[in-house]
């Protein structure tokens, strides 16, 4: 099968969904699928990312479109004929969206007969992250949903031509179902256990990160794109509330548009590495530290969380986004969002705690996260039935609900989308 992604969301130096589409075009190639991403960059270019003996290969498609102005790292998706044309080369038997704006019109853009099915991944909810906060702080939260009700029918209207939207977490499932989008299916992203493991742990790699400070400092971590929404500044605020109580280091590894205003207002203790391309040593480093912290309440999945709790790294996140849905109480805290204090004191709660329990404790929700085995049987299950849907199914075959229906029925319930 071939598998052509649009995206708008592919940043120079990492990010979410190129991490995602990274690793998503590995899998495919292990499993035989032959797997594009066609993104905007600095210039044109057709790179190969991995070929197997399956036979499967992945690669990247780069268009070349000018710098975005907040941070120069990502492209505009502008040429839609050039998309268009490179898709009707490609012929793919799926084509999906990783972004909802241009590159949701870009597919839609290519007519549908360029591929068998197309699909939608919503990575990213701009309406619940920036504009509803906006509203509810000028009008009041009542008020503000009224207004924002229009928003929301665009949502279903932007989706709408899509045969099934992906959603990571029970939250962003629920916010699309409730806007009446159609054909929603819950995928959380699974994590490498194999290289995400707690037996990635290395007195070496805690060594690394707490040299110059006392060796029985607390270590400290935070991994994700430094941008305004991601408030790095409540992650700061709280880590300089609980350095006042012991020693402890914090190390944030990213890179973007907000680096350089946190690094201005960081308090001492805070080490900014920079993007860690290498997920090894990214893995050893979560294994290896006390807690993760994070301060996003706009997640609509938070891989660096999930790839923590597989390392056996207790963790501290808000009571928001969909990063909340990877913490097990018995081994992480949750925070009021956007309240420093109340991350400090979340802080203290888990680190209050027996450490061996909690050591426990952390190792048992590693043995229970999300690979990416599961996350792509779920995804080819649903590819694999609308396949047969749009084909018309075989004669006499009138099952009272599609597989797909089957999957997201399965999916919710092994991820607790039907409990209370």
């Amino acid at each position: 099968m071939k598998i052509v992604d649009v995206t708008e969301f592919y940043s120079e130096r990492g990010g979410g969904v190129r991490s995602h589409l990274t690793i998503r075009g590995h899998f495919l190639c292990q499993l035989g699928h032959d797997h594009v991403v066609i993104a905007p960059g600095p210039r044109d270019e057709d790179a190969l990312l991995c070929a197997s003996a399956a036979p499967g290969r992945a690669r990247v498609v780069r268009l070349a479109g000018p710098a975005l102005p907040y941070d120069h790292t990502y492209h505009l998706l502008g040429r839609f004929d050039k998309v268009r044309r490179r898709v009707r080369e490609e012929d793919p038997d799926v084509l999906e969206a990783h972004s909802p704006y241009l590159g949701a019109a870009a597919v839609v853009a290519c007519g549908r007969r360029t591929s068998q099915i197309r699909t939608a991944f919503w990575h990213a909810d701009h309406l619940g992250t920036y504009v509803e906060p906006a509203l509810a702080a000028a009008l009041g939260p009542r008020l503000g949903q009224v207004v924002a009700e229009p928003l929301r029918v665009g949502v279903r209207a932007l989706l709408a031509p899509f045969e099934a939207t992906f959603v990571a977490s029970r939250t962003q499932a629920e916010r699309l179902r409730t806007a009446g989008v159609p054909n929603v299916v819950l995928a959380p992203f699974g994590v490498d256990v194999e290289m995400f493991t707690p037996s990635a742990r290395s007195q070496a790699s805690r060594h690394e990160w707490l040299e110059g400070a006392d060796p029985h400092a607390t270590l400290l971590i935070g991994v994700g794109r430094f941008a305004f929404e991601k408030r790095w500044d409540v992650v700061l605020d709280a880590f300089a509330r609980v350095r006042k109580q012991r020693p402890a280091v914090l190390v944030l590894f990213g890179d973007g548009p907000e680096r350089e205003r946190l690094q201005l207002m960081a308090p001492p203790g805070v080490r900014f590495p920079g993007f860690e391309k290498d997920r090894r040593r990214l893995a050893a480093a979560l294994a290896s530290a006390d807690v993760l912290v994070h301060g996003c309440p706009y997640e609509t999945f938070g891989l660096g969380v999930a790839e923590a709790v597989a390392c056996g790294l207790p963790v501290v996140v808000p009571d928001a986004g969909g990063a909340r849905e990877s913490v097990d109480a018995a081994c992480g805290e949750v925070y009021e969002s956007l309240d420093a204090e109340a991350c400090a004191t979340a802080i203290e709660r888990l680190l209050a705690r027996d450490p061996c329990e909690l050591r426990l404790r952390a190792l048992e929700a590693a043995g229970r996260a999300p690979t990416l085995a599961q996350h792509f049987e779920q995804v080819l299950a649903t590819y694999a039935d609308l396949r047969h849907d749009r084909a018309g199914g075989a004669i006499g075959d009138t099952p009272p609900r599609t597989r797909a229906a089957a999957v997201r029925e399965i999916g919710d319930r092994c991820h607790g989308n039907d409990l209370p």
